[in-house]
């Protein structure tokens, strides 16, 4: 075997741009059906302004419908520290994200913050995660480049990085939040941080479109750069609606996960149950989604 790999499936990414809400014992149920299946950790839920992500706003009583993560990883977003607050209080929660943007004109639109402000941000939140025994783990957002002019280049992303480990951040996943990247980009770009911080910890949030063998290339990017930590959805279904105007979707976890399986990896997922799961995210895809 290979090893495992730390595979992070993302219901929350796929549904927070679904205009019908999805009832709250549907999301639950199906959440039910993935632990049953294998994954282990979930990003499912986000604390943010109902204004903005109205999908997300029953995320406590989510959460409440779950059984104890008993050494599994359920996560959920949060854009400032009204959102660490809820999360604080939140039942069965044990990871909060916080979508850190190396590119100023995401930053302002994904969390109404600069990059500036945010940097004091992420200390305070640091502390309040700790202090509640919650792991805060920060997505570097638009990690691979952006549409919008900004600079960018990958000793930025190495620099951004080691801010973060100098802060104590111990989880960073690097995000193609737009879907800007091809997987030469990846693998570089994941390539010159990992030698100069270490993978430990390092993973990869990646958007493609849905062509298997680009998806298959950009995880071989990403192994080959030496990280072990995926995130995807089935159906490969999502993407920020703060991104940008054509959605690009998260790497599919019904190709992903077969494919690092015939690699040799561990991936800790009934594999045979993926078809089925695809198909009930697809149900709520065509149910909701418009």
């Amino acid at each position: 075997m290979e090893g495992r790999v730390t595979y992070v499936e993302c219901p929350r990414d796929a549904w927070q741009g679904f205009a019908r809400t999805i009832p709250t014992e549907e999301k639950a149920a199906f959440l039910r059906r993935l632990l049953e299946a294998g994954f282990d950790h979930l990003d499912l839920a986000s604390f943010v302004s109902p204004k903005w992500v109205p999908q997300m706003a029953d995320s406590e009583e989510v959460l409440r419908l779950l059984p104890p993560p008993g050494g599994r990883d359920y996560l959920a977003i949060v854009a400032n520290e009204r959102g660490m607050g809820r999360a604080l209080v939140a039942r069965n929660l044990t990871s909060v994200g916080y979508p850190f943007s190396i590119s100023e004109t995401f930053q302002r639109k994904n969390t109404r913050r600069s990059v500036a402000d945010s940097w004091s941000l992420v200390e305070r939140m640091l502390e309040l995660a700790r202090s509640d025994g919650l792991e805060l783990v920060i997505y570097v957002s638009m990690g691979f480049g952006n549409p919008y002019g900004d600079p960018w280049s990958p000793d930025q992303v190495v620099d951004f990085v080691g801010r973060l480990r100098e802060l104590g951040v111990r989880r960073i996943a690097i995000a193609d939040t737009y879907g800007v990247a091809g997987h030469e980009r990846v693998h570089e770009v994941l390539r010159a941080v990992a030698a100069a911080h270490g993978t430990v910890g390092l993973g990869a949030h990646l958007h493609s479109r849905p062509d298997p063998d680009e998806v298959r290339a950009k995880v071989d990017a990403v192994l080959d750069a030496g990280v072990r930590w995926l995130e995807g959805a089935l159906g490969g279904i999502g993407g920020c609606p703060f991104a940008g105007d054509e959605l690009v979707g998260n790497l599919p976890t019904e190709v992903v996960l077969p494919y690092l399986a015939g690699l040799g990896f561990e991936v800790g997922v009934d594999v045979g149950t993926l078809d089925r799961l695809s198909a009930e995210a697809n149900r709520l895809r065509v149910q909701y989604a418009g």
